[in-house]
């Protein structure tokens, strides 16, 4: 009921379930994981987000659900990991709806099969493909409604085709292949198709293919079955044709026999394939693209030459281009030259043919490789990609943005810093640790800023949103499916000559949202967090990692201070050798009202259980707590319990995962981390230009 006694509405029962209930055209929804944001349905439709950081109960779903299910026409109620089973049946009686999101909800074959029955209006849908999946139990009106469809987005978690078969009109494929190798009781999985499952996709009028792999070799199995068809019923009308992989994928007759048609017959706007499909290959040469808003060739060994070549052919321009992902691609920025070594300099002339006909790029990734700006040249990577006005994302390796002219002498100077005689630190006033040690008289900063190339860049893209500086050998201890990495690489040389006067240059961006800071050994008190945090109000999300020396966390009274101006901050992720999570820390973090995901990763690291606990209790809106440190599994286990104990009633959704970094049964824990936080947090990589712009929206 209403406050004043009338039986409540939708819109006033989604408020005060915690749940967004939005009418067509009014108001804005939520950007989902995929980068895209909802759009209203029909004339006058409703939409409604139950997103994970509002955690409601079963029967205040429920409930929404029988409020709302008349007029509803665009449901997400994705990533909902802890609603039963009977919770999201319901949905079955939302009859309107046009586009359904559940994926990251458990749902059987049966209880999908109920849900879609009534749903005769659905043209797209997001779901997740569990063990004991079996279409033979999907009913006939399960199987017009999919045969309805548009859009399909689905997660598999065992090798199947799930209900792609029974998708006959589909013009839009996401396949996400999530499959691990072995079950938990060690059984090898089989990368063959469940019983059952002997028809084949339709694929004839694809417009959008695309299929993310997870680690492990049954994924690859899996997808090639998928790609198999491909090749024998390839859609002429294909623009958009995007494989992920982490490693290598061997390429077979069939996929061969598909690239051969989509040479003579396809037109792409979207592309990205498997390193080892385009290293030495001359496809790349032949693909026809017209318009191209979207391209990764992420991993290849593709140089600067060749992608200029593939790109501007015939003279043409890329201003239709607004993603380009060049991770890991080490030549793509010098000409033709066969070997080329970590320390060589880039061909700033390439990159600046690219960029001058890329200049409407908003997001563009360049990291994990070494683009060394040459001594000699005067030119510098950042003075070329100042052009870039349009960058809402960028991603660069930390190396990428030192200064020619202070690299030479920083290189032996492994902390980025000269350090002060013993006259001088004996009769000068002590410096507290944590407070800005980069120049602070106007004429001091005026004269660093005049001579960094990185902050002209920044100066230049104000309106940048997502910043990645991550170092060219950095690889993070936590893997998807194996134990922890217990030994690392060392940075680059160049990188020691970016120190907390560089990074400062990004207190400038006023409109950041996500900051990624990984691989920095020139930081030493890391007081450009302090300059970062009191300037970039709006950022939601923050991961650090290996920052400055490794021995010691030397930043600790930068980074707290830092945090008691984040108001806004969501996400925090650090990956630091020796990091202690004591109460200095949680209390500075308890700033951070906002506060939804917490990720700790620390090799020799320990926590203060107390100050956990307070920091949850004090924390509302926090819903994921993942500690990996240095701790004794027993010491671990206890603050598990006594967190899940005491927060798991009134928040329904909250995962806390406390779990020594260095045990043999690590992977084993990380499998039962909710999808969700697994890639957007809990696991590092660069996410700039990762996917297409609005892939599933």
């Amino acid at each position: 009921m209403g406050s004043d006694g009338r039986r409540a509405t939708g819109r006033e029962y989604c408020d005060t379930a915690g749940v967004d209930c939005d009418k067509s055209g009014s108001g804005g929804s939520r950007r989902d994981r995929d980068g895209g944001s909802g759009r209203a349905t029909g004339s006058g439709g409703r939409r409604a987000t139950l997103s994970v950081e509002q955690g409601a109960r079963d029967e205040q779903v429920k409930q929404m659900l029988r409020v709302i299910s008349r007029e509803v026409c665009e449901l997400d109620i994705s990533d909902c990991y802890w609603l039963n089973s009977p919770t999201v049946e319901i949905l079955s009686s939302c009859r309107k709806l046009v586009k359904l999101n559940m994926a990251g909800c458990s749902v059987t074959s049966l209880r999908l099969s109920r849900i879609l029955t009534n749903l005769h209006f659905l043209r797209s849908l997001s779901i997740d493909i569990n063990a004991g999946f079996d279409s033979g139990q999907l009913s006939s009106e399960c199987r017009t409604t999919l045969g309805h469809l548009r859009e399909l987005k689905q997660t598999l978690f065992v090798p199947s085709y799930g209900v792609v078969p029974c998708c006959t009109s589909l013009e839009k494929l996401l396949l996400y292949f999530e499959v691990l190798d072995r079950t938990r009781e060690g059984m090898v999985m089989s990368g063959q198709l469940m019983v059952g499952e002997s028809n084949v996709p339709h694929y004839q009028n694809l417009r959008l293919f695309y299929a993310r792999l997870a680690p492990g070799y049954i994924n690859e199995e899996v997808v090639r079955l998928y790609l198999a068809v491909l090749s024998d019923r390839t859609p002429e009308n294909l623009r958009s044709f995007l494989i992920s992989v982490p490693g290598s994928l061997t390429e077979s007759r069939a996929t061969k026999n598909l690239f051969e048609f989509m040479v003579k017959n396809v037109t792409l706007e979207a592309f990205q394939l498997p390193k080892s499909w385009l290293n030495g290959s001359s496809l790349l040469q032949h693909m026809k693209f017209s318009c191209p808003s979207y391209l990764s060739f992420s991993r290849c060994m593709i140089s600067g030459e060749q992608l200029t070549q593939a790109l501007l052919n015939g003279g043409k321009d890329c201003k239709s281009l607004v993603g380009l992902n060049l991770r890991g691609c080490t030549l793509c920025l010098i000409s033709n030259i066969p070997f080329k070594k970590p320390e060589d300099d880039i061909d700033c002339s390439v990159l600046d043919r690219l960029i001058s006909a890329c200049l409407n790029l908003v997001h563009l990734n360049l990291s994990s490789a070494h683009h060394h700006s040459s001594d000699t040249s005067g030119i510098h990577l950042c003075n070329v990609l100042s052009q870039l006005k349009k960058l809402r994302s960028l991603s660069l390796p930390v190396c990428a943005i030192a200064d020619n002219k202070r690299t030479g002498k920083n290189l032996h100077q492994p902390t980025g810093q000269s350090a002060p005689s013993t006259s001088a630190s004996t009769f000068s006033k002590k410096v507290r640790i944590g407070a800005q040690t980069f120049p602070k008289a106007p004429e001091e900063q005026e004269s660093l800023q005049l001579q960094s190339a990185f902050w002209k860049l920044l100066k230049g893209i104000p309106a940048l949103e997502y910043l990645e500086l991550i170092g060219s050998n950095f690889y993070s201890v936590m893997p998807r499916n194996d134990p922890a990495i217990r030994n690392t690489y060392p940075p680059c040389k160049r990188s020691h000559a970016v120190s907390d006067a560089d990074v400062a240059a990004i207190g400038q961006l006023y409109f950041l949202q996500s900051l990624t800071l990984a691989q920095l050994p020139g930081i030493h008190t890391g007081s450009c967090l302090v300059s970062i945090g009191r300037s970039c109000q709006q950022l939601q999300t923050l991961s650090l990692a290996n920052f400055g020396m490794m021995g010691k966390v030397m930043f600790m009274s930068s980074l707290c201070e830092m945090l008691t101006h984040c108001k806004y901050l969501k996400d925090l992720r650090l990956e630091q050798p020796y990091f202690p999570a004591n109460d200095k820390f949680f209390t500075a973090l308890s700033h951070c009202s906002s506060l939804q995901r917490l990720c700790i990763i620390s090799r020799n690291g320990n926590f203060q259980a107390d100050a956990v606990m307070s920091f949850i209790h004090k924390c509302q809106e926090l819903i994921m707590c993942h500690l990996f440190t240095g701790e004794t599994l027993m010491a671990c286990k206890s603050l598990q319990n006594d967190i899940i104990k005491r927060f798991s009633l009134e928040r329904p959704a909250l995962n806390a995962i406390i779990f020594p970094l260095l045990h043999e049964n690590l992977a084993e824990v990380i499998r039962d981390v909710p999808l969700m936080h697994l890639d957007e947090i809990t696991l590092f990589k660069s996410r700039v230009a990762e996917e297409p712009p609005n892939l599933w929206h």
